[in-house]
């Protein structure tokens, strides 16, 4: 990949890295939390043909991306991550693309593919269906499901917001070694990425995402129409591939497939076994597989129909 590029829209000045083939077919990666471009590193190496213009940004809060004003809101709530997805495409004249992510990645995907269908070729979830439906967010669930969400329950009180703060690394760990069981990645792998974690914003993004999420605190209000529509849970149109990582510490994994009615267009579940949470880093091989198959199966699409 190239080395890293800035672009400007409304509200981020997002830093990125691409490997500047902006001939072949624009692929779009997105990281989660408590993740960041790293996780794509194997990935691109599998995608670095002339066929594909890859391009992997950093999320507000996360590495080198920061805020073009100090008076803009913080905001982590999905709406707004989803809007800098669409700012990015639109600076960098994208008119479509396809979208592949994992996390709070895989939600901006699914979010930009429900509601702007005509930007998307297709849609690879390593998450699954994940729109938030934060009326129902007050539900409770299993007791065995409820402890594994401790980390956002910690992040609704003060508390929690000056632990992550001063022990962000360390939490993140955690977080990493729970979510990815089978994953046994050294202390330079980690590093490399929790020094995104070192954004002056990362804190104050992470702290709102998990409060919104629950209702629990106001999002942006220039994002409330967009919240709007993400309520009514939008059904995904355009082609997906579902990666369902068999070891996922934090999405138990599940036989039966709870998401499959979300999605109406051609849609695939595939199952990546003893895989956790990060699954592009943890099985780069599969997620570049599933790219380049879903690509693959959208154009030979279009040329039988045209």
């Amino acid at each position: 990949m190239d080395e890293l590029k800035f672009i400007n829209t409304s509200d981020l000045r997002i830093a990125y890295k691409c490997n500047g083939n902006t001939n072949g077919i624009p692929v779009i990666l997105l990281h989660g939390f408590p993740y960041d471009i790293r996780a794509y590193d194997n990935v691109t190496k599998l995608l670095s043909t002339e066929d594909y213009w890859v391009i992997v940004p950093y999320s507000r809060g996360f590495g080198a991306t920061t805020f073009l004003s100090d008076i803009t809101m913080r905001s982590g709530q999905q709406a707004a991550l989803a809007h800098d997805l669409i700012g990015l495409m639109d600076e960098l004249s994208i008119g479509k693309v396809l979208i592949a992510g994992y996390d709070w990645g895989g939600r901006v995907a699914c979010i930009v593919s429900a509601i702007y269908p005509d930007r998307v070729i297709g849609l690879v979830s390593a998450s699954g269906y994940c729109i938030q439906n934060i009326a129902k967010s007050i539900e409770p669930v299993s007791p065995e499901i409820e402890k594994l969400y401790w980390y956002q329950y910690y992040f609704h009180n003060e508390r929690g917001r000056l632990g992550l703060s001063k022990y962000r690394k360390e939490l993140c760990e955690i977080l990493w070694r729970d979510w990815s069981p089978t994953w046994e990645f050294d202390d330079d792998t980690f590093q490399a990425s929790a020094i995104s974690f070192d954004n002056p914003d990362f804190v104050e993004v992470v702290i709102h995402s998990y409060k919104h999420r629950y209702g629990l605190v106001d999002g942006d209000p220039k994002f409330e129409e967009m919240e709007q529509i993400l309520s009514t849970q939008p059904k995904i149109k355009i082609p997906t591939i579902v990666l369902e990582a068999d070891t996922d510490g934090v999405v138990p994994f599940s036989e039966i497939d709870n998401d499959a009615v979300f999605f109406t267009g051609n849609y695939e579940r595939i199952i990546v076994k003893g895989v956790g949470h990060n699954l592009p880093q943890e099985a780069p091989k599969e997620f570049a597989n599933a790219i380049i198959s879903l690509i693959l199966k959208v154009h030979r699409k279009t040329t039988v129909n045209n």
